[in-house]
């Protein structure tokens, strides 16, 4: 019997996958790490910044934490920052269940 070879590309390098992420994408992320140099509100800075309501860019910055480019491009960041989103929503699921058990 013949096996017959098939070329299986490999893991693509970490560069790559920075390149993977936007250059939006990038600055989304170096701004969350630093986002508190900026005179005024963060809201008011995302607004200059991004073009983007508060709402919006906070949807953009959540869908972006969840994906392995950028835990790959700043992982002490995205874990962080997962970290801090996680902790928000117990706190919110523990003041429903208080608000219906009391």
């Amino acid at each position: 019997m013949l096996v017959q070879e098939v070329d299986v590309p490999a893991h693509a390098p970490s560069s790559d996958a920075e390149t993977a992420l936007s250059d939006r994408d990038r600055e989304i992320l170096a701004f969350e790490k630093q986002w508190w140099k900026y005179a005024g509100s963060k809201e008011q800075a995302v607004r200059e910044l991004f073009d983007l309501s508060a709402t919006r860019y906070y949807q953009v910055l959540n869908a972006l934490i969840d994906t392995p480019e950028a835990l790959e491009h700043d992982p002490m960041l995205v874990k962080r920052l997962r970290r801090m989103r996680a902790t928000r929503q117990r706190a919110r699921t523990a003041r429903r269940l208080d608000g219906t058990q009391g």
